[in-house]
């Protein structure tokens, strides 16, 4: 599949934003820091539905960046739970970037598996509640 017949995934879109000139480095890309922590927002969204709570990152158990981002891309995270363990709540998230507004394209630029733990108010861990 080439990129230009990349389709954005037919499920709910978990965070979507548009990176700003402040997010750049000195090459003109985005900074990975940026992705990551965009990333890491995304991924906790529903860790913490499954936790019914707060959450922590625990561990970034693998991170690819398969392309560059840049200024203008409207980039959409899509993250799914892949794990739900006694205290933590593994997600997988995907990045797509859609790009060139005159012949749109989307490409997959990441894609990452993070770990959190479940944490009550004193950030001290607890167990993940049964799903209802």
């Amino acid at each position: 599949m080439t990129s230009a017949s990349l389709a954005l995934p037919a499920k709910h879109c978990t965070l979507r934003v548009v990176p700003m000139p402040a997010d750049l480095n000195q090459n003109g890309d985005v900074f990975g820091g940026w992705v990551m922590a965009q990333v890491d927002v995304a991924g906790a969204i529903p860790a913490m539905h499954r936790a019914k709570g707060r959450v922590a990152t625990v561990s970034v158990n693998s991170f690819v960046f398969k392309q560059a981002i840049s200024v203008g891309d409207i980039v959409s995270f899509y993250a799914d739970i892949v794990r739900v363990g006694t205290t933590s709540v593994t997600v997988r998230v995907e990045v797509y970037a859609e790009r060139n507004y005159a012949e749109p394209i989307i490409v997959k630029v990441t894609e990452a598996e993070l770990t959190y733990v479940a944490i009550d108010g004193n950030g001290t861990k607890r167990n993940v509640p049964p799903e209802n």
